[in-house]
């Protein structure tokens, strides 16, 4: 399907690994070009490079969104480059383990600069471009807003935040025909969720074990996945769907998991 994308301009924030990468792909075969925000300019550069030898257009903006004074430069570096925004995907954050047992203030203030402040701050900045364009925005989200975790209370309220933000969003931007949705991960393999299951006493094991509560296939969503949902959100494909929180997650969160060995 052609999503009609092409030479489409598309923040995409922490888009140099993981789930952003995949969304940058994904975007750049429909014929999009990404601007890839994050604080690691190797990283972000060595994504642009490996695009540009398979003929794909890309950006990067070294950016520390945590900063909110990055968050305008990532924005203005965008439109000094291509003179418009037709698109945000907030994707940039870090499941912290800042609990409530343990955890501090400080800890928890820290981290909802990682995982929320930045969402609102790149949407406010890039909204007046958004608005000349009728563009999209989606926000990439979490399940633990939903089904909680245990220690790690300071990301399940961003993400909470996140949800309540998308709904916001889609009521107050209505009139500028500017569409807003989320997509919630909840088991997605990426280098860093390999990282962590790397640090378990049985990986193997673990792995098995999460993969076995996944209804649809026993199996991890990938990050193309996600990407493949966030570029058919970004698109005129998806004209009519606004305020809508789409979990890409083989049922996991909703459905019964005794069907997952059904």
């Amino acid at each position: 399907m052609d999503l009609g994308l092409q030479k489409k301009i598309i923040i995409v924030t922490g888009g140099a690994k993981g789930i952003g990468e995949g969304i940058v792909k994904v975007l750049c075969s429909e014929g999009a070009i990404p601007v890839i925000v994050g604080r690691s300019r190797e990283d972000n550069e060595r994504l642009v490079s490996a695009l540009k030898k398979d003929g794909h257009e890309s950006f990067q903006v070294e950016a520390e969104l945590t900063q909110p004074t990055e968050c305008e430069k990532a924005v203005k570096a965008a439109l000094a480059k291509y003179g418009r925004i037709d698109g945000l995907v907030n994707n940039a954050g870090v499941n912290d383990g800042v609990g409530l047992e343990h955890g501090t203030y400080d800890a928890f203030m820290a981290s909802l600069h990682k995982n929320v402040v930045h969402y609102y701050l790149m949407a406010h900045y890039a909204l007046p471009a958004l608005k000349e364009s009728k563009g999209a925005i989606v926000n990439i989200g979490s399940k633990t807003a939903e089904t909680g975790q245990g220690n790690t209370s300071a990301y399940a309220a961003a993400n909470g935040g996140r949800n309540a933000l998308t709904r916001e969003w889609a009521v107050e931007l209505l009139k500028y025909n500017i569409r807003v949705n989320a997509i919630i991960v909840a088991e997605c393999w990426t280098p860093l969720y390999e990282k962590w299951i790397a640090t378990l006493p049985d990986p193997k094991g673990k792995l098995a074990e999460i993969e076995s509560k996944i209804p649809l296939g026993n199996r991890m969503t990938t990050a193309e996945e996600i990407a493949n949902m966030t570029a058919f959100l970004l698109s005129q494909r998806s004209s009519h769907t606004t305020g809508q929180l789409i979990h890409v997650d083989g049922g996991y969160v909703h459905l019964d998991r005794s069907l997952a060995n059904a």
